[in-house]
């Protein structure tokens, strides 16, 4: 049975504007929505003021990005809580417009420099990128993604595309309203190249999100796409293999997009 993430205690609402608002939840993360502050429980507060630095700097074509707010005496995180403004919207099975919006946000941030805190992630998804790209080698369960991992591995070539800072989660994380932009909830860097974020958001459309075969055509103009496919499949495949919380239904979806992109490889 799962258990209820804890909403964030009075001190922090408090310290964030939010004392009085009674807080929702938003997702199973522990993500909680406290009038118009959205307030998520974060471990690497360098990762977390950077974000706040940057994304206070940057300004996407027809783009909207969740803003961090500083506490009332001016710190980023608050007993290992960050704050951000409340975007409106909803996440939708708009998979090619989620893509036209990676490439936008990313001619934003091709300028940024290389976070020195991305060497010092061990997160599964940290862990999981490295492995993709051939940066560490870890034990993958066989059951789990990591037999069909080892098999694609293969077919791994080296990438000459230029890396820069991507979002490499906006998958569920751009919201459509009828009256704004795209809005685009929680940043999460990594240091890839742009084909490659758009290539995650193809690989989660078709294994999670209903997506068509005929997305990963539509997008084939990219340069290296069939290797950013591949780069973004493994890195899926070696997250689902180290996740505690991976299911099979989660395998599922990632098999049938592995048999989807193999047929342009």
């Amino acid at each position: 049975m799962s258990v209820t993430p804890e909403p964030p205690p009075l001190h922090v609402r408090a310290a964030f504007g939010a004392r009085d608002d009674e807080p929702e939840p938003l997702d199973p993360a522990g993500v909680w929505r406290c009038g118009e502050i959205v307030l998520k429980p974060v471990s690497n507060p360098a990762e977390a003021a950077w974000t706040a630095t940057v994304l206070g700097a940057l300004h996407p074509d027809d783009l909207r990005l969740s803003r961090s707010v500083r506490s009332s005496d001016g710190r980023w995180v608050v007993s290992g809580w960050a704050a951000s403004r409340f975007l409106t919207g909803q996440p939708e099975a708009r998979h090619d417009e989620v893509v036209a919006v990676s490439l936008r946000l990313h001619d934003a941030t091709a300028g940024l420099a290389r976070p020195r805190f991305l060497d010092e992630r061990r997160d599964v998804f940290s862990v999981a990128d490295r492995m993709a790209w051939g940066e560490e080698e870890t034990t993958l369960e066989p059951d789990r993604g990591g037999r069909l991992f080892e098999v694609l591995l293969g077919s791994r070539r080296r990438s000459r595309l230029r890396a820069q800072v991507v979002h490499g989660d906006l998958f569920g994380n751009v919201l459509f309203s009828r009256d704004s932009s795209p809005g685009i909830i929680d940043f999460t860097p990594y240091w890839r190249p742009t084909e490659w974020a758009a290539a995650v958001v193809v690989v989660d459309g078709l294994a999670w999100g209903g997506a068509d075969p005929g997305l990963i055509r539509r997008w084939s103009h990219l340069p290296e796409w069939e290797q950013s496919l591949l780069h973004a499949l493994l890195f899926r495949l070696a997250v689902n293999a180290l996740h505690p919380r991976s299911t099979p239904q989660s395998l599922a979806g990632l098999e049938r997009a592995t048999q989807l992109v193999l047929e342009v490889l």
